[in-house]
């Protein structure tokens, strides 16, 4: 593996175990009726690298999963992960396979 794949599975790596906190936190402070952490800071979290995080919290934490608007703002930005590294692998490996 390159020192460029190392990279980017560090970084989504470090950014997956500080998005489960965030939601670890976050749900704590649901139960205890304290202040939350923003959708928004989760989102960013999410769109940096950290989304493989944001799912594995939802499932650990049973949080955020009855809020289907958040939901679609995880999934939507899963999507636009999946395919950007999709077409990074097409241009890679799989140029000039279909023509």
């Amino acid at each position: 593996m390159s020192v460029a794949a190392f990279v980017v599975a560090g970084w989504y790596g470090a950014l997956s175990v500080v998005t489960v906190a965030y939601f670890g936190w976050d749900k704590r402070a649901a139960i205890r009726k304290q202040r939350r952490v923003p959708e928004r800071t989760l989102h960013r979290l999410e769109w940096a690298g950290g989304w493989p995080g944001a799912l594995v919290g939802m499932r650990v934490f049973r949080h955020k999963r009855s809020k289907p608007a958040y939901r679609r703002v995880l999934f939507a930005v899963v999507a636009v992960h999946l395919l950007a590294w999709g077409g990074v692998a097409w241009w890679i490996w799989g140029r000039g396979a279909f023509g």
